[in-house]
C-alpha cells in the first residue's frame, strides 16, 4: 500500500470513528444533558432521535449528489457541517438548541458518511489492498464504538458534558485539512446527471418519516394508529420514488445498482444482521445493569473483549480470509459464530457467572469482524466508478434503518414479555430476564434470516490471488 493510499485510508477512517465516536459518547451523557438543560424526558430522546432522521434520511440523497458533484467534495463539506454542528452543540444553552444542532450533525454526518465507502473502493482497486483498507475500516467502527462509551463518561464527569462535542472540533478540523491533500480529486457526473428534484424529495422526506416512525414505536406503540398511519405514508413516499426512478430521464438513484445479487444481497443481510447485533448491544448492557446490578463502568469493561474481538479480527483476519476464501465465504463463517453467541444468550440466568454465560459471548461476537468486512466488499461489489457515492449511501442507510428497527422491534417484545411475567407474579428480576431472553432469541432468529439469505442470494466470488507477504508488511 503506497504512502499517499495509506494516508488517504487513515483521513477516511478518522472521519468514520468521528461519526461512530459521537453516536455512542451522547448516550452516556444524556443524564447530565437533562439535568442541566431541562429536558422533559419525551424531550430528551430528541437528543438522539434528531440526528438519527436526519443522518438516516440523507445518506441516499447525500451518495448520489457525491457521484454528482464529487466525492471529496461531498466529504470535506459534510465534515465542515459536522465540527460546525459540534460547536453549536457544546454551546447549547437551552434543549431547542441542542436538538437543533444534533440535526445539523446528523446532516453532516451523512454528507461525509454517504461518501466514505465510495472514495475507498475507487481508490483501492486490487482485491487484496481493497480487503486490508475494508479491515482497517471496519476495525475504526468498532473502536469507535468502545471508545466513545469510556470517553464520554470521562469527559462528562472530569468536565461537563459540554466536552462530549467540543472534542470533535479539533478531530473535524484536522480531517478536513489533511483530507483536502490525501484524497484524490474527483470531478462527478454533473447534477444534468441525476438532477431529480422530485425523486430527491420522495426518498428524503419517505426515509426520515419512516425512521421517525420507527424511533416512536416504544412510545405509541406497533398498532396505534401513529404508528400504522405514519408508516403507511413513507412506505407510499419511497414507492413513489422507486416508480419516479423507473420512468425518469435522468433518475437519482439508477435501478441498475440493485440488478446486482451481491449488492441487493448484502444490503438486506446487513439490515437483518445489524437489526440482531445494534440491539444486543443495548440489551446486554441493560440485562448486565438491571438484573445482575452492575454500574456503568462495570458493563463498559464486561463488553470491552467484544470490542476487541471484532476489532482484533477485522483488522489482522478478515482481510487475508476475504482475500482467499472469498467475502461470502467469511460471511457465512461469521453469521455462524455470531448465532452461537445469540444461542448461548438465550439461556442467560437470573444469577449469571460473567466467565460462563457472558464472556464467551463476548468472545464468539468477533465474528463481527467477519461480517461486516465481508458485507461491505460485497455490498460495493457491484457499484460502477460513477455509482460509487450511490452504493455507499444506499449501504450506509440499510445500516441505520436494520439498526432502529432492531431497537424498536426487540426493545419492544422485551418490554411487553417482562409485562406479562410481571402480570403473572414474577419478581422483577426474573420478569426482565425473561424479557431479554425473548429479544435474544429473536435475535437469533434475526441472524438465520441473514445466513439463509446468505447461502441461498448471494454468489461465490472466485478466490482472488493471495497478496505477497511484502505487500501485507507494508500495511
Amino acid at each position: 500500500m503506497s504512502y499517499s493510499k495509506l494516508r488517504a485510508l487513515i483521513v477516511l477512517s478518522a472521519a468514520m470513528l468521528m461519526t461512530i465516536l459521537d453516536g455512542s459518547i451522547v448516550t452516556v451523557a444524556m443524564p447530565a444533558m437533562q439535568r442541566d438543560l431541562g429536558f422533559t424526558p419525551a424531550g430528551l430522546s430528541w437528543t438522539v432521535n434528531a440526528y438519527l432522521i436526519a443522518f438516516g434520511g440523507l445518506l441516499l440523497l447525500s451518495g448520489r449528489l457525491g457521484d454528482l458533484i464529487g466525492r471529496k467534495k461531498m466529504f470535506l463539506a459534510g465534515n465542515a457541517v459536522f465540527t460546525a454542528a459540534s460547536l453549536l452543540a457544546g454551546a447549547a444553552t437551552g434543549p431547542g438548541l441542542l436538538i437543533a444542532a444534533r440535526f445539523l450533525q446528523g446532516v453532516g454526518s451523512a454528507m461525509a458518511s454517504a461518501v466514505v465507502l465510495g472514495i475507498l473502493v475507487t481508490l483501492f482497486t486490487e482485491p487484496g489492498e481493497r480487503a486490508r483498507a475494508i479491515g482497517v475500516f471496519s476495525f475504526t467502527g468498532a473502536a469507535g464504538a468502545s471508545i466513545g462509551q469510556v470517553l464520554g463518561g470521562v469527559l462528562t464527569d472530569a468536565l461537563s458534558w459540554h466536552w462530549i462535542f467540543f472534542i470533535n472540533a479539533p478531530i473535524g478540523i484536522a480531517t478536513v485539512a489533511l483530507a483536502i491533500k490525501a484524497i484524490p480529486a474527483d470531478e462527478g457526473a454533473g447534477l444534468a446527471a441525476g438532477a431529480d428534484v422530485l425523486g430527491a424529495l420522495l426518498v428524503t422526506a419517505g426515509l426520515m418519516l419512516g425512521i421517525y416512525t420507527v424511533v416512536k414505536i416504544e412510545e405509541y406503540g406497533w398498532l396505534a394508529a401513529h404508528t400504522l398511519g405514519l408508516g403507511a405514508v413513507s412506505l407510499l413516499l419511497l414507492a413513489g420514488f422507486l416508480v419516479r426512478q423507473a420512468t425518469a430521464r435522468t433518475p437519482l438513484m439508477p435501478l441498475r445498482i440493485l440488478r446486482s445479487r451481491n449488492v441487493s444481497g448484502a444490503n438486506l443481510v446487513q439490515m437483518l444482521t445489524l437489526s440482531a447485533m445494534f440491539a444486543f448491544q443495548i440489551i446486554v448492557a441493560l440485562y448486565m445493569q438491571k438484573v445482575l446490578g452492575y454500574g456503568a463502568l462495570a458493563t463498559g469493561l464486561a463488553m470491552l473483549p467484544a470490542a476487541v474481538a471484532i476489532g482484533g479480527v477485522s483488522l489482522f483476519v478478515s482481510a487475508r480470509l476475504n482475500t482467499r476464501f472469498g467475502a461470502r465465504a467469511v460471511l457465512v463463517a461469521g453469521l455462524v459464530l455470531l448465532l452461537g453467541a445469540m444461542g448461548w444468550l438465550t439461556r442467560v440466568p437470573v444469577q449469571a457467572s460473567y466467565a460462563i454465560d457472558l464472556l464467551p459471548v463476548m468472545l464468539l461476537i468477533a465474528g463481527g469482524g467477519l461480517v461486516l468486512p465481508a458485507l461491505t466488499t460485497l455490498g460495493m461489489s457491484g457499484a460502477k466508478a460513477d455509482d460509487a457515492g450511490l452504493a455507499s449511501g444506499l449501504f450506509n442507510t440499510t445500516q441505520q434503518i436494520g439498526m432502529a428497527l432492531g431497537v424498536a422491534v426487540l426493545s419492544t417484545l422485551a418490554a411487553s414479555r417482562t409485562g406479562d411475567l410481571l402480570a403473572s407474579g414474577a419478581s422483577e428480576a426474573v420478569a426482565l430476564t425473561g424479557g431479554y431472553r425473548l429479544a435474544f432469541t429473536v435475535s437469533a432468529g434475526l441472524l438465520v434470516a441473514a445466513l439463509v439469505v446468505s447461502l441461498a442470494v448471494l454468489r461465490r466470488p472466485a478466490p482472488a490471488p493471495e497478496p505477497e507477504p511484502a505487500a501485507l508488511a507494508a500495511l
